[in-house]
Order: structure tokens, then sequence, then C-alpha cells
């Protein structure tokens, strides 16, 4: 094993596989272990490259193999997809992890620290109930709907509906309880929804970058503490551009021949902060629509001939390379002069 200098390690839950590869690519070895073992292998092998793919609890076998002083290399898995050989199998998933790493312009992901996941699950938690919330009103609206009972979509509408529910004479009693059951569940959530963003909000004033990142418009509280966990540090881009590109932000291209030929959005990025940067992005356009912009600015100037919904994309990608350019530079976000790009 001492002229084993890059391993590939194809993760699951109970049995893992191993691939051992030497100074000229060639393998070493294959093995397979069981969870318990796995630890007691690394901490017998010399000191080497243990390359896995980003997925679930890459980042905690990351951390771990990596206090026995080997280096760590995290790949996304549609890196790896190319490098498999014919038949897909764990060995053949060990083995294309193990050249992918070696390729020297390979993508990495950096390993999350243990406070870094615990501030990116507040965020998917949030996400969670608040889409279990989503689908609680949908299917009440649509029960209701059979009996000639139509409420707005939305949660704003939720105090209307309530009351359509107790005080409507044409819904039968066993309907009027079953939606009341459903109407507690919704309240349960919008309960531990309030919980989780009250904690966000702590968060986000408490924290430097977060609370920084808050001054540039359209970039709340959420947004703030989502980009602080769930992007990687700012260092790693070169520029904003690239970290737009990052998030998913930037148009696909299908050059060739010398000629650029963009496209619509990728959206192959960070699907979460693309979302939300989005989403603020569109609240901003839809206060300018509503308010005016300063005349000669860039917004006005795309607001009177571009849609609002393209508007609102691009203004999402100008959000990210300032968040890019606070992260990386510090200060606070200072609004650009009437007239400028």
């Amino acid at each position: 094993m001492n002229e084993i200098t890059i391993v590939g390690l194809d993760l699951a839950k109970n049995v893992f596989q191993i691939h051992g590869a030497g100074p000229d690519g060639a393998a070493v070895l294959r093995k397979k272990l069981s969870r318990g073992r796995l630890l007691e292998f690394f901490t017998k092998l010399p000191i080497c490259v243990v390359a896995m793919e980003a997925c679930a609890s890459a980042h905690y076998w990351g951390r771990e193999i990596g206090k026995l002083g080997h280096e760590i290399r995290l790949i996304n898995p549609s890196y790896v997809k190319p490098f498999v050989k014919r038949r897909k199998n764990d060995a053949a998933d060990a083995e294309a992890i193990a050249e992918a790493a070696s390729r020297p312009t390979m993508r990495f992901v950096t390993v999350k620290s243990a406070e870094k996941q615990a501030a990116s699950m507040a965020f998917k938690v949030r996400d969670l109930l608040v889409r279990q919330r989503t689908q609680t009103v949908n299917a009440l609206r649509g029960h209701l709907m059979e009996y000639g009972l139509i409420v707005p979509q939305g949660i704003k509408h939720l105090p209307g509906l309530r009351e359509l529910v107790a005080t409507h004479p044409d819904l039968p009693e066993a309907a009027r309880i079953l939606c009341d059951g459903l109407l507690e569940q919704v309240a349960f959530l919008s309960e531990k929804i309030a919980v989780v963003e009250a904690d966000l909000r702590t968060r986000a004033r408490q924290d430097d970058v977060a609370s920084r990142l808050m001054t540039i418009p359209g970039i709340g509280a959420i947004c703030a503490t989502a980009m602080e966990a769930l992007a990687p540090s700012a260092e790693i881009f070169s520029k904003g551009r690239d970290f737009a590109a990052w998030i998913g932000l930037t148009p696909k291209q299908n050059s060739s021949g010398g000629k650029d030929r963009l496209g619509k959005v990728s959206k192959m990025g960070q699907r979460d902060l693309r979302r939300l940067l989005v989403l603020g992005a569109t609240a901003v356009v839809r206060w300018t629509r509503r308010y005016g912009a300063p005349a000669g600015s860039w917004l006005a100037r795309m607001l009177l001939k571009k849609p609002p919904k393209l508007v609102a994309v691009a203004l999402a990608n100008k959000l990210a390379r300032t968040a890019w350019a606070l992260m990386a530079r510090g200060g606070v976000y200072q609004a650009p002069t009437p007239g400028a790009a």
C-alpha cells in the first residue's frame, strides 16, 4: 500500500468500495470495507489523496478522514460520470472517482465544517416546512372546491379560508371536521416556520458577513444566511461572474467556430440560492415598477426595453456578483450613481 497516491472512495450506508491508484494511475488496490472498518483502514494507510463524490455523508467522512492527515477532494457527481467505464457498479464508480480527482483541471467542493452544515440545515428545514404548509393549504383549497367554495391562492388568504370553513352552511359537518384538522396542521407548520425564521434573522444580525449582505437591496435575512451557509469561500472564485455562474445565473453556451451563441439561463448551479436571489430581484423589480427608479439607472433602462421577468433574472445575476464582492473584499453596499452600468 506504500505505492498508493490517490484513493477513490465510493460512499454508501454500510459497505464502501475503495480504489487505490499509484503515481502512474494504475490500480494498486481494490477493496470493500464495512462502515466500522473504514477509519481503521485510513489510519493505517500512508498519507495520500482521498477523493469522494460530494453526496450524502461526504462532508462527514471528509472531516473524519481529513483528521488523519489525508488530503480530501470532493467532486460533483456529474463530473465523475464521464469517467465511468461501461457498466456501473461500486468498483467502477470508485475507479472513476480516483480518475476524475487526478485530472489537473478538475473542480472540487470544499469540505464543510459541522457548524456550517448546521447553518445550512436550518435553511433547508425552513424550506421543507414551507413546502409542507403550501401542500396542506392547496389540498384544503382543492377539497373545498368540490363543494363549490373557491378560495384565492396565497397564505394571506388563510383567515378568509378559516372563516369559510367555520361558517359556510353548505359544508357537511364531516367535511368541516376534516378541514379543521388541516387548518390545525397549517397553524402548527406556521408556528414552526416562525421559530426557524426568527433564529435565521437573529443569526443574520449577529454574523458580520450576513449583516453586510443585507445592505444589498433584494437580499434579506433568509437569503443572506443561506448564502453564508451554502456558498463556498469567496476566495475560490476569481471574480463575481464566476460566482454567478456557480449559482446558475449565466446563459448556456452553444458556441463554435468563433461565434458566440448564448441561450437561456443554465440553471446548473446552486438552485436554492438562485431561487432566493430571483425572488429578491423580483421584489425589487415589482417595487421599482410601482414607485419608479432613478432616471438613467441600469434598472430603469432595462425595464424600458425588456420584460420584467427577464429583468429580474438579470438583476439576480447582478445581486450575486455584488454579494461576491462584499464577501471577498469586505465593506457594505453602496448604490451606484444614476447613469452607471
